[in-house]
């Protein structure tokens, strides 16, 4: 009885670190993983805004536990678009990188896709489709430049968003 009470006390106890570390890992080194997706359909693209901040941004999100890059662009887009997704390229992974955190993004490309009603709820309050040469305001600078790169094609990229 004496040596199953040890044994469940050194468990608890390596638990405790466990998520001891696991908090001082995120405290001191944050890190976060996402993946997007561009939609393309002739000459446009198609982007959402969200509730809670401003511009116009792919759909995507960040990659769960257990979840595959390509899977977690594919949920994203039913998620915030959606929009089923039938056959994606990756078209790179970026890096945001700044003094108190690094963010890594895997973004895809789709032409191959169906839409599905949209309506606007808690998180996404548009689904749109702009012009590739007349995106709107409000879009970053480095989701422009991912656009510009997934209509001229070429090997997958890795480097600075």
């Amino acid at each position: 009885m004496m040596r199953r009470a040890v044994l469940t006390v050194e468990t608890a106890v390596r638990k405790l670190a466990w998520e001891g570390e696991r908090l001082r890992w995120r405290l001191f080194h944050p890190l976060t993983l996402g993946a997007r997706v561009i939609l393309l359909r002739g000459d446009e693209v198609l982007l959402i805004r969200h509730t809670y901040r401003q511009g116009w941004f792919f759909p995507g999100g960040g990659v769960e536990k257990g979840e595959t890059l390509e899977a977690a662009a594919r949920r994203e887009a039913g998620e915030e678009a959606r929009v089923t997704v039938s056959e994606v390229t990756l078209l790179g992974v970026y890096a945001s990188v700044d003094s108190t955190k690094s963010d890594y993004v895997a973004v895809f490309v789709s032409r191959d896709f169906e839409l599905q009603p949209f309506a606007p709820g808690n998180e996404i309050a548009a689904r749109e489709w702009f012009p590739i040469d007349a995106l709107p305001a409000g879009m970053s600078p480095g989701s422009a430049r991912r656009v510009r790169e997934a209509v001229d094609g070429g090997p997958p990229q890795a480097g600075a968003w």
